[in-house]
């Protein structure tokens, strides 16, 4: 087998504040394998927060290419956990690698990925879509015309200096879109006092469930705050690895996985087999990315009591189409492997 790979640029169609950064671009690595002239395609994106620049992906993919020519089929690769060198890898670049794999694997088949991990038909998901930490009136204008388009869940961005602004957003967001679901999501940026005299109010203005809203580090903090809370408490940034999401399971609401974070589909599987019967749900997240790169979390959609996978939906121009989601409900396409192809359109704007 033979492992390429390609940098491109991924422009936001808006700037995306959340409490701790602004973002209007990230890089993508396209990760493809190619064997016997089919070619199997996956995608790491950049991420400062997950100590993920762009040189780091580009070194490690190198430092696998021989490992991965030596491999006889990627069907080794994915049934022989010790044919490939994942320990020390990076989550994304693992999951990216592992996605590429997918994607070849069911093309060889003639089979979609969903149905290689076991679900016969295509998942479809209401998926939420982010509006992020803007001024009432504007959140008010997209919370509305991402309604009309079709939207029946929004996640709506916290942490401003000011509560208050946090609280004026939700309500004109709940007020242009009355019938949407409302997700909390500060980033981190609540001490646990302050969670604990907001999320009433933000329960009292229609919210259904916050994520992550103290920061990081205190695992057993969120976990008092989960059995204190009005809403549902959904672990993100305190639920990295498979090992932390064990450790939180009964004791929070809900588990955010997003593969770029966990290491892949198969970190994923081992998540929600772990979850299931502790009364903490799924729910699958993702990085800003495009088409390839959401698209192995589309296949798992069926698993998760929240989606939130809307990050090629932030795009000003997403290289690849295949899993939907303008209208809500992000779906695969139903052809082979990953089912994503080239957006043509993407090209000429």
């Amino acid at each position: 087998m033979k492992l390429t790979w390609h940098t491109t640029s991924l422009e936001l169609a808006e700037p995306l504040r959340i409490s701790r950064s602004v973002m209007a671009r990230r890089d993508a690595v396209r990760v493809t394998v190619e064997h016997e002239g089919l070619r199997g395609r996956g995608e790491a994106v950049s991420s400062d927060h997950l100590g993920l620049p762009t040189p780091r992906i580009l070194r490690r993919l190198g430092a696998l290419g021989p490992a991965v020519e030596r491999l006889p089929d990627p069907e080794t690769a994915w049934e022989d956990p010790a044919a490939v060198p994942w320990e020390g890898l990076p989550a994304g670049v693992a999951a990216a690698l592992e996605a590429a794999l997918l994607d070849l694997i069911g093309i060889r088949a003639g089979r979609p990925v969903h149905a290689l991990l076991g679900t016969p038909e295509p998942p479809s998901a209401t998926t939420t879509r982010t509006i992020g930490i803007v001024a009432p009136e504007r959140a008010a204008a997209q919370a509305g015309r991402l309604a009309r388009s079709g939207f029946t869940a929004l996640k709506v961005k916290a942490g401003s200096r000011d509560p208050g602004e946090d609280l004026a957003r939700v309500e004109a967001v709940r007020d242009a879109a009355p019938g949407a679901s409302l997700l909390l999501d500060p980033n981190g940026a609540w001490s646990a006092r302050r969670s604990l005299d907001l999320l009433p109010r933000f329960h009292a203005l229609g919210v259904t469930a916050v994520e992550q809203p103290i920061a990081a580090g205190t695992p057993d903090r969120l976990a008092h705050l989960a059995r204190e809370s009005p809403v549902p408490v959904i672990a993100d940034e305190d639920a990295v690895s498979y090992e932390d999401a064990a450790a939180l399971a009964g004791h929070v609401h809900g588990i955010n996985v997003k593969l770029a974070k966990c290491g892949g589909v198969r970190a994923a599987l081992r998540i929600h087999a772990a979850l299931r019967g502790t009364g903490t749900d799924l729910m699958l997240g993702c990085l800003t990315a495009s088409t390839l790169g959401i698209a192995p979390a589309v296949h798992l959609a069926d698993r998760a009591r929240w989606v939130d996978l809307d990050g090629h939906l932030l795009l000003a121009a997403d290289p690849w189409t295949g899993i939907g989601g303008a209208d809500g409900t992000v779906r695969p396409s139903g052809r082979p492997g990953l089912g994503v192809r080239p957006n043509p359109g993407a090209a000429h704007r």
